[in-house]
């Protein structure tokens, strides 16, 4: 009998369980208490119980260890400063939805360079989660992959199903058996019913395959989720972070019979993927704060230690530190300085 299977497939290769990379980097008891401590506290400010403001800050995704500390270090320091208004989780993101091709995150391509290494790719994604969660700084990824959080979501406080996902039946069925809040984004189009219909999804009871802890094939059977909200992050039809839209978004929500809260992503295309415009966009929003559309609980911002973006190349030594090589972000120096200035007018 002719081989009709598998005809494209180049190699299947055996991946350890959830359970040997959790084995050997396990949570500590601060650890678990830092994530299971912030995932309330954003479920507070996602229902009102708590006024402060969330934000989602850090880089467009994470290639290096070594930043990702140097970076977890500066936003801990600065999270301190403004916790009575602002309550800061580092964007820790290890996988790149791509509209065609590109490197597609730390998890699928850990060397940079094609060769996917996906058992040092997760090992090295749980070790900076656990680096930053050690720091004290609860955590935020996208899930990407519908196996991904049996790997890592243990590290995680926040999570976000991607504009390119959130129309996905595997999303929102992934998304209703997550263990943390959610936010669900609009679609590149700019379509932020395409969100609503995931955010309803995912607060129903689904069935799926997927895996368990020791890595077998599973029938997940899920609870649903109802930590979850939408994200505005405009798109083809343009911004969706001014007034206007916004209101249009929550009347939406509301029409949906959802709580009308949004969180608003002052990059992609919201900033038209240029890192200047992200800080613009994010005092327009804090300002929409101020006048008392308290239903804006949260803010993303891409950012970097240096800003701007590189391409990645063949000579990985050509890399500059400290700069993306994925979406153009806003630099350390920037990102800090609207931080205070936000803080500061929000005591007011």
């Amino acid at each position: 009998m002719k081989n009709i299977q598998n005809l494209n497939i180049r190699e299947i290769a055996k991946l350890p369980s959830p359970d040997e990379f959790i084995k050997n980097i396990p949570l500590s008891n601060s650890q678990s208490n830092l994530i299971m401590e912030s995932r309330k506290v954003i479920e507070n400010i996602l229902t009102g119980k708590d006024d402060r403001i969330l934000l989602l800050v850090g880089p467009c995704s994470i290639h290096d260890r070594n930043l990702g500390i140097e970076y977890a270090k500066r936003l801990r320091d600065l999270a301190e400063k403004v916790k009575d208004t602002i309550y800061i989780v580092m964007r820790v993101y290890f996988e790149k939805p791509r509209t065609t091709v590109g490197w597609k995150g730390l998890i699928n391509d850990p060397d940079l360079n094609g060769s996917f290494n996906i058992p040092k790719g997760i090992e090295l994604a749980r070790n900076i989660l656990s680096d930053v969660t050690e720091l004290g700084m609860p955590t935020a990824t996208e899930f990407l992959d519908p196996f991904t959080p049996q790997y890592i979501g243990d590290l995680v406080s926040w999570g976000a199903i991607g504009a390119r996902t959130a129309e996905s039946q595997t999303h929102r069925q992934m998304a209703s058996g997550l263990s943390m809040p959610i936010g669900f984004k609009n679609g590149t189009g700019g379509s932020v019913q395409l969100a609503i219909d995931g955010m309803i999804a995912c607060l129903g009871e689904h069935a799926f395959l997927g895996i368990d802890n020791d890595g077998n094939s599973s029938v997940v059977i899920t609870k649903g989720n109802p930590a979850n909200h939408v994200i505005l992050r405009g798109g083809a039809s343009g911004t969706n972070y001014d007034k206007e839209s916004v209101r249009d978004a929550q009347e939406l929500l509301e029409k949906n019979e959802l709580d009308p809260v949004v969180v608003i992503d002052c990059a992609h295309g919201n900033s038209n993927k240029d890192h200047n415009r992200q800080p613009i966009v994010f005092k327009d929003v804090i300002s929409q704060r101020m006048q008392g559309n308290k239903n804006i609980v949260g803010l993303m911002i891409e950012s970097n230690i240096n800003p701007g973006n590189q391409t990645l190349g063949e000579n990985l030594a050509d890399l500059d530190y400290g700069v993306s090589i994925t979406d153009k972000c806003v630099g350390w120096e920037k990102t800090e300085e609207i931080i205070l200035e936000a803080s500061k007018e929000l005591k007011n």
